[in-house]
């Protein structure tokens, strides 16, 4: 059988299926990105195809951006600006060079409409962008819907999730500026996982604070941070000031990211060879996730398709803005009117529940004062899976332009999310991580109002990492023993309480 090789295009990149011509017929054999160097490509007749792409292909042909995308130069009224923790004066960069090198420093207050991505970051990009979007038929056929279903699927990449996106360009900036160690916090472990492997590939020293409650569920998490190189302790933990406190009031305390911050920033601020890296909420970090967003407008734009609901999950807020912010800019320029949905855990409802207002972004009060959608810093929500989703507030961009009337949100109880996850799962082959689950739970709802009205609508939903070092969660939820968990109106009151008053 004579095979020819040529060159095989991304259907969702660009207007040519992807084929390959076998003995003067073609062959279709789905979507493939170009690379830098030969494919073996297995047919479905087990025979094997030498393929080889240009050895000179530009990034963009493959669909990764070459700029990340600030929304704040499109926002018709600007962010308030961060204030500092104890003069309540606007944030100065010097007041920030303890924590973050120059050029994040410059990021998180910059307005330019785009920043370039260093080739250094691209190149390591290159390892799993372009991401798939995948159309999920399956589940469509499944619940009987008009609706067509999409998600950006963002748990290729070497540590299962979003989280690389940014955790990339955060180490290359600071072995730019000499910086020898990292510290920072982590929920489910997605975000610790990734600045580990991270500093493996930059020779950085890695310390992560692992929420207690997420160090006991999720054992495989440390031990993909451990494997990478990095040192990981429970949080609250013995070895800052910050986390014995919190020991001496409740020594058996879940933790919360709110009390890992504090434990991550106490050492950065104390040792001059250390910097803080933080995985969502900042400007810096959201910026970075629009990679997901721009690369997802390519892939619709290919295909023909145009997004009418997108959904997302929130904890900070990164993996939502990162799909949803390039979306926001299509739609603040009249091209497309998208209803955008963010999705938080019903234990922890920071936007749909939460007051607008200045507050710390960690529990000891030692982060600047940010505006934004929050349960008060002191609150320390219910141990519920989705480990990544426990933060007493949410981005201050998103919680902006949530106030703006761009979005909307919603909480949905754990239960639920794990019924549509098990749904996903049995249709759609991949098991999400319980952070997704959220956003899983809402598009289903979605479609099932499609169903019930006959709008064919298109939903974009994110799907920001895999589950495979959340299976005792499943296990729970398959066994009967998962409960739903909710806040408590007056944890929430006494929280609250100690908000700093800004005038």
């Amino acid at each position: 059988m004579a095979i020819q090789s040529t060159v095989l295009t991304d259907p969702l990149l660009t207007s040519s299926p992807s084929r390959i011509s076998i003995g003067g017929g073609e062959q279709w054999i789905g979507s493939f990105s170009l690379k830098t160097k030969p494919w073996h490509l297995r047919l479905s007749n087990g025979s094997r195809a030498r393929v080889r792409a240009p050895l000179n292909a530009d990034l963009k042909a493959v669909g990764i951006p070459h700029q990340w995308y600030n929304v704040v130069a499109d926002l018709p009224v600007k962010p308030p600006p961060s204030l500092h923790p104890k003069t309540f004066e606007p944030v100065k960069p010097e007041d920030l060079s303890p924590l973050f090198p120059d050029e994040l420093i410059k990021q998180e207050a910059s307005t330019d409409k785009f920043i370039d991505i260093p080739e250094e970051v691209l190149d390591i990009y290159t390892l799993w962008r372009p991401t798939p979007l995948i159309r999920a038929k399956r589940l469509e056929k499944l619940l009987d819907t008009p609706a067509r279903i999409y998600y950006k699927y963002e748990g290729v990449s070497p540590a299962g999730s979003h989280k690389p996106n940014t955790a990339v360009p955060q180490v290359f900036y600071n072995a730019q500026q000499g910086v020898k160690n990292v510290v920072t916090e982590t929920g489910a472990g997605q975000w610790g996982s990734s600045l580990a492997f991270a500093c493996s590939l930059f020779g950085l020293e890695c310390e992560v604070w692992q929420v207690r409650a997420s160090y006991d569920q999720k054992p495989y998490r440390r031990l993909m941070m451990e494997t990478w190189g990095a040192k990981v302790h429970p949080s609250p933990s013995s070895i800052t000031e910050a986390g014995r406190k919190i020991l001496q009031i409740d020594p058996s305390s879940p933790g919360s990211l709110g009390i890992a911050i504090s434990e991550a920033v106490e050492i950065a601020a104390t040792n001059a060879d250390t910097k803080y890296c933080l995985g969502s909420v900042l400007n810096h970090v959201l910026l970075h996730q629009t990679v997901i967003g721009e690369e997802c407008i390519k892939q619709m734009e290919a295909i023909g398709e145009t997004p009418d609901v997108i959904i997302g999950c929130t904890g900070g807020g990164s993996n939502f803005a990162g799909l949803s912010f390039p979306f926001i800019r299509e739609k603040l320029d009249g091209k497309i009117n998208p209803v955008i949905k963010a999705v938080e855990p019903a234990a922890c409802p920071s936007l749909t529940k939460g007051v607008y207002t200045y507050d710390y972004g960690d529990t000891a009060g030692m982060t600047p004062l940010m505006k934004m959608h929050t349960l008060g810093h002191d609150f320390i929500p219910d141990p519920i899976h989705a480990g990544g989703l426990r933060y007493h507030g949410i981005a201050p961009l998103i919680s902006h332009v949530y106030e703006l009337g761009f979005m909307e949100a919603m909480a949905i109880p754990q239960i639920e999310c794990f019924q549509s996850a098990i749904q996903f799962a049995r249709t759609e082959g991949l098991i999400p991580a319980p952070e997704p689950t959220h956003a899983i739970a809402a598009t289903i709802r979605e479609a099932l109002h499609c169903k019930e009205t006959g709008e064919a609508k298109v939903i974009l939903m994110a799907m920001c990492g895999h589950g495979h070092f959340d299976l005792t969660s499943y296990e729970k939820y398959l066994q009967g023993k998962m409960v739903d968990l909710a806040f408590e109106e007056e944890k929430i009151r006494a929280s609250l309480a100690e908000v700093p008053r800004i005038a």
